[in-house]
């Protein structure tokens, strides 16, 4: 039996954090799909990533009056993560991923992506820690116009054919539409370990199954 487990920000603010989920994870083998939300709270004063990206963004889309506190935010919101990586010592680098949510946020991609990056990024440093395989729900979980899902499609890419029937894949949908503008990151074969995913939001769904 194949198991997905979802692991809530406070249980992923930091690196000590990371490594507590990561021996929980590895305790039981069944435990093949791993869902990460974004960075919570470290401190009860703190600020969760999700609230930083929304305000980062409010202040993209204000454009240049609020230039300045935009990149002064973006830079706080690597922050986060650059600590995540030094605390786990991971040779993971997020220069080009947030040159995109850079750019996709000036461009207005909206707030839905926006949030959608934190749980985003944390998945690429989770999968990272764990040598498991990335795998943005972008790529393999589908939805049409009006937000409906799309079984037909999302079963089309299926690895070697499988067909998952439609009541055994649940979504959360954040809204009805679905981001293209995401940079998204390719599986890599070569990873080493079992056949385990990590499976993260981005926009509109999270999957689970």
């Amino acid at each position: 039996m194949n198991k997905v487990v979802k692991f809530g920000g406070s249980s992923l603010a930091n690196a000590e954090q990371f490594k507590k989920v990561a021996r929980i994870i590895q305790k039981d083998e069944s435990r093949r799909y791993i869902i990460p939300s974004a960075p919570g709270k470290r401190t009860p004063d703190d600020t969760k990533v999700t609230d930083m990206l929304y305000s980062c963004y409010n202040l993209a889309i204000m454009e240049d009056e609020y230039e300045e506190e935009f990149e002064e935010q973006l830079s706080a919101i690597r922050a986060r993560y650059d600590d995540i990586i030094e605390g786990l010592g991971l040779a993971v680098d997020l220069t080009e991923e947030f040159k995109t949510i850079r750019t996709n946020f000036t461009r207005k991609a909206g707030r839905d992506y926006a949030a959608s990056r934190g749980e985003y990024l944390n998945g690429i440093l989770m999968a990272a820690y764990l040598g498991y395989e990335f795998i943005d729900a972008a790529d393999v979980i589908f939805f049409d116009a009006a937000g409906n899902f799309d079984g037909e499609k999302t079963n089309a890419v299926r690895p070697s054919g499988r067909r998952f029937p439609d009541s055994t894949v649940r979504c959360r949908i954040r809204r009805s539409r679905h981001f293209q503008e995401a940079d998204p990151i390719s599986p890599d074969p070569s990873l080493p370990g079992p056949s385990k995913r990590i499976c993260m939001r981005t926009g509109p769904m999270c999957r689970d199954f």
